[in-house]
């Protein structure tokens, strides 16, 4: 790279700040310059917790990633090759971040986009800059960009408006200006009026801009490329003076087109600012009208009005192309870029198979729905816990006994003790310093056919026999004979016929007075006086008795058979049983945290040891 280029197609970027919309259109502009290496290098991030993450983006259709550093020590250790740090950050920030790039050896040019930076922070960035003879785009810049080669974050806009004005490919022209509003009009009106820019650079508006517009003419007037100026000033300052300088000496001596903004100042109140810090004539000199004759004076070639420069530019070009300056362009039709996906479906451009069917619930509009229900009517209503499950698991709304018989499903489920494995469990889990989740699921884990299998095989059996017509000393003979298996949801360790267990009586109780029909109840009774005959304890048990009852519910609610054969299918019956006892699971874990409970050991009088 020659000492009068900032930037060429190898320049490569950090950008200190996470600014994804910047990045990609950094990128989008090198996948249309045809570059061969990406121009942003990596990011820098204080915030993130790790030293180093990856941020994906695409490279045309290509999906790369830039690696994301906490510090721009740890980027610069790993980018070496990256010269230029374009920094993002605020105007509170701004000036240790500039200052620790300015005095990184590796970096030779530091852009800083921040407006308001204070006036005496960006004067001592300055002397830093002169001292180590490196270069400052900024403060309250834009950025610039070297046409063809690279962009500077959002300089330029759109990618639309970056090949409408010929910025992919590189033209005779170097333009240079205060405003950086002004340059995205500027560099539609060189294309249109030139072969197109060769560089651009927006300075910044701030009173004490890191780099002048004579910086840049300057380095423009030594690349060979550069075949005419173009520049915008403004009112207030006398930075335009060092041009008219140069133009007198001789240091510039290729035509440059330039215009002053701010003439209209002469009919508005003295001292009044135009947007930028610096645009406020102090003196007849800072006048625009003032710099613009002195200007046309030394030599350049100045508009009478704005609504002029147009064809001043064209001319001078036009001139330069007759003399046989101006150097054919090497032109090309640059790449389009891909669609992001999202605007390509937005558009109706695109057709993708979805991965997952969801039929229960919908998060995308202002409210949640639950199978149709907005989630604000169904609070707004109380509506309950038995009515949410009949949404998302039934896709039903459910009538006021199924509620019921649902949250009394679940509240009989919700602890059986700490002694049954699932509590056991969660329990241990949590004295060993396990957090809720792993607990809870170490204690859901146990669930299966020894423990909570009951309800899901009462269900199903029972089913089964009533379908099959059998009469229950058939369907006894079946389970001892066929199955070869004790009849599921029949037997009880502590109750008996003398010694009812209270939750089965509840349970029956509610059936019996809510349940139009209950056949599969009545059923499973008939089955438990052979069975308490034969020994008092083979009385129905709760969890039997929920996978029945629950069977009567779905014929209750009119479900077909294919439907009730579904709800089985699917695990629903699990789903109660995993549903209520995590609310105890959750119970005992809270339980041993308040406790502090120490590591759990099993007692050596509670092992049989043998040889």
């Amino acid at each position: 790279m020659e000492d009068y280029d900032l930037f060429d197609r190898k320049t490569q970027a950090i950008i200190y700040g996470f600014q994804r919309n910047a990045i990609q259109r950094m990128l989008d502009f090198d996948f249309i310059c045809k570059r061969d290496t990406p121009s942003v290098a990596a990011v820098i991030n204080p915030t993130q917790t790790a030293a180093k993450a990856y941020h994906k983006v695409f490279l045309g259709s290509k999906e790369i990633v830039v690696p994301i550093y906490k510090t721009l020590k740890l980027a610069t250790t790993y980018h070496p090759e990256a010269d230029v740090v374009i920094n993002f950050s605020s105007f509170r920030s701004a000036y240790p971040t500039s200052k620790e790039a300015l005095e990184t050896p590796t970096v030779r040019t530091v852009v800083i986009i921040a407006e308001g930076m204070p006036e005496r922070y960006s004067r001592l960035l300055i002397k830093l800059a002169e001292e180590s003879n490196k270069h400052i785009i900024g403060p309250a810049t834009v950025g610039g960009i070297k046409a063809g080669a690279f962009k500077i974050g959002n300089t330029a806009g759109t990618i639309e408006n970056i090949v409408l004005s010929k910025l992919y490919r590189p033209g005779s022209v170097g333009f240079v200006s205060k405003s950086g509003g002004l340059s995205n009009e500027m560099n539609f009106m060189i294309s249109q009026t030139t072969d197109g820019i060769n560089e651009g650079v927006a300075i910044g508006g701030d009173r004490f801009p890191g780099s002048k517009l004579i910086d840049h003419l300057r380095r423009y007037e030594a690349n060979p490329k550069i075949k005419m100026l173009v520049a915008l000033g403004e009112i207030g300052g006398i930075d335009e003076y060092a041009i008219v300088d140069a133009l007198k000496n001789g240091t510039i001596k290729k035509p440059i087109v330039i215009w002053v903004a701010g003439t209209a100042a002469r009919i508005l109140p003295k001292g009044l600012q135009f947007g930028h810090a610096g645009a406020m004539a102090g003196s007849d000199r800072e006048t625009a009208e003032a710099k613009n004759q002195a200007l046309r004076d030394a030599g350049a070639i100045v508009p009478d009005s704005y609504e002029d420069l147009d064809k001043l530019i064209r001319k001078t070009f036009a001139k330069l192309k007759e003399e046989g300056i101006i150097e054919p362009i090497d032109e090309f039709e640059p790449p389009k870029i891909p669609l992001d996906f999202k605007d390509a479906v937005r558009l109706g451009l695109v057709r993708r198979p979805t991965d997952v069917v969801v039929s229960i619930s919908d998060d995308r509009g202002d409210v949640p729905t639950f199978a149709g229900v907005g989630l604000d009517s169904i609070v707004r209503d109380n509506k309950s816990i038995g009515y949410v499950i009949g949404l998302l698991w039934f896709k039903r709304k459910l009538p006021d006994f199924a509620h019921q018989f649902i949250e009394m499903v679940i509240k009989l489920t919700a602890d059986h003790g700490p002694a049954v494995s699932g509590a056991h469990n969660a329990i241990i889990t949590a004295r060993a310093g396990k957090d809720l989740m792993s607990s809870l699921a170490s204690g859901i884990l146990t669930i299966g056919p020894r423990f909570g299998g009951a309800i899901s095989d009462a269900a199903k059996y029972i089913r089964q026999a009533l379908q099959d017509k059998m009469n229950p000393p058939e369907f006894i003979a079946y389970m001892k004979d066929v199955a070869k298996i004790n009849i599921p949801g029949i037997g009880h360790r502590i109750k008996s016929v003398q010694n009812p267990d209270v939750r089965v009586q509840l349970l029956k109780e509610f059936v019996f007075k809510n349940f139009e029909k209950h056949p599969h109840l009545d059923y499973a009774l008939e089955v438990e006086k052979l069975t308490t005959s034969k020994r008092n304890n083979l009385i129905l048990n709760v969890d039997g008795c929920i996978g029945i009852t629950f069977l009567d519910l779905l014929e209750n609610l009119n479900f077909t058979k294919e439907e009730i054969d579904d709800v089985i299918y699917s695990e629903a019956l699990n789903g109660l049983f995993v549903l209520g006892r995590s609310i105890g699971m959750m119970g005992h874990f809270f339980d041993q945290k308040r406790q502090r409970a120490a590591l759990f050991r099993q007692p050596w009088d509670e092992i049989l040891f043998t040889d």
